[in-house]
């Protein structure tokens, strides 16, 4: 069984696997480079057959999306670790290294990332993941060296290694027999807050998670769907409302998913005064969408039920709403969020 096998889940990507792929083939000598392909018609595979030799294929007869795609091709891979990289992803020399020692150090780690920084713009940090995710209390993601849209230049500010609570699907390398157990990504989410839904299972179950900064790579971001597109819209607000219906403890669940549906509102209702109706129709549509879900989400949280109650809290979901902080009191970075968090 291998060690670590790289597993890089392609949908109509040729132009990153051909811009991106030997940057990993050359810097991650010893393990196998998988590209499980959701089904492409763009000759994807056509092009890895005769260019890459090397890569060892999985294909996939539909597009099962981030999640349902990574959860099939993985059940075909025997490895200790999995390295899922997205295909618009430039790697440099040593950047493995770093996580597998934080995997091997400690069996406790279910889930490590690097550093990610922006390909082009390399000065600033990427926005899918930049140097660790986090939560607020009503789910809203951002990361050390990004909040909302404002990204941070990457000024060594963030280059410490620490627990962190989620990794992105970006470049996250994963224990396979946690990843197993928790059965993996939600398929119902398709794509987008698949990887902060699972790293929540992981934490509840006793696992942490790991932002490494000697490892760096490079980001394109929204390769498959770009972050203007109202679907992703739709995906995004829909799947965060199931992650918290799932895995918010018992007592927090219905008051902050109130809040966090009003918030939605407002939300919703400034992207129609800018211009942005198809976003408001995509908020609209994940509501009902969620709601829909319920029957669903219910099974899912009686299923959890066992490890929401082993592990409540956790100090990285940040106990203040970074909407009102961002917005309201003008605070645009992490350290100035650590900063009124520490003064109350």
């Amino acid at each position: 069984m291998d060690q670590v096998a790289i597993v890089i889940l392609n949908y109509n990507g040729k132009s990153f696997l051909e811009q991106f792929l030997p940057s990993v083939l050359a810097h991650s000598e010893g393990c196998p480079v998988y590209v499980a392909d959701n089904n492409s018609t763009d000759g994807s595979l056509a092009f890895l057959q005769s260019k890459f030799a090397s890569v060892r294929l999985i294909r996939l007869p539909v597009n099962f999306g981030y999640a349902g795609g990574y959860n099939a091709a993985l059940k075909q891979i025997e490895a200790t670790y999995f390295l899922l990289l997205n295909s618009d992803v430039e790697v440099s020399d040593g950047w493995l290294s770093p996580l597998l020692r934080r995997m091997e150090a400690n069996p406790l780690v279910a889930a490590c990332q690097p550093k990610i920084r922006a390909f082009q713009n390399p000065a600033l940090f990427e926005y899918a993941g930049a140097a660790g995710g986090y939560i607020d209390y009503l789910g809203y993601p951002f990361c050390r060296g990004r909040l909302f849209d404002t990204i941070e230049e990457d000024q060594h500010q963030y280059d410490d290694a620490r627990q962190i609570f989620w990794a992105t699907g970006a470049c996250m390398l994963v224990r396979s027999d946690v990843f197993r157990r928790l059965d993996g990504f939600d398929p119902r989410f398709f794509a987008h807050m698949e990887e902060v839904d699972w790293c929540w299972r992981a934490k509840n179950a006793g696992y942490q998670i790991w932002y490494c900064p000697e490892s760096t790579i490079y980001h394109v971001g929204g390769g498959t769907l770009h972050k203007s597109n109202p679907h992703k819209t739709f995906l995004n607000y829909r799947n965060s409302l199931a992650m918290l219906y799932k895995n918010l403890p018992t007592g927090h669940v219905v008051l902050n998913i109130l809040i966090r549906l009003v918030l939605d509102g407002l939300s919703g209702v400034r992207l129609l005064l800018t211009g942005h109706w198809q976003d408001t129709l995509a908020i609209l549509k994940a509501h009902f969408a969620f709601y829909s879900w319920l029957p669903y989400l219910r099974k899912q949280r009686n299923a959890l039920a066992d490890l929401r109650n082993n592990r409540i809290t956790h100090r990285e979901i940040h106990p203040h709403s970074i909407v009102w902080q961002y917005f309201v009191k003008g605070k645009k970075t992490f350290r100035e969020l650590l900063t009124e968090k520490n003064s109350q």
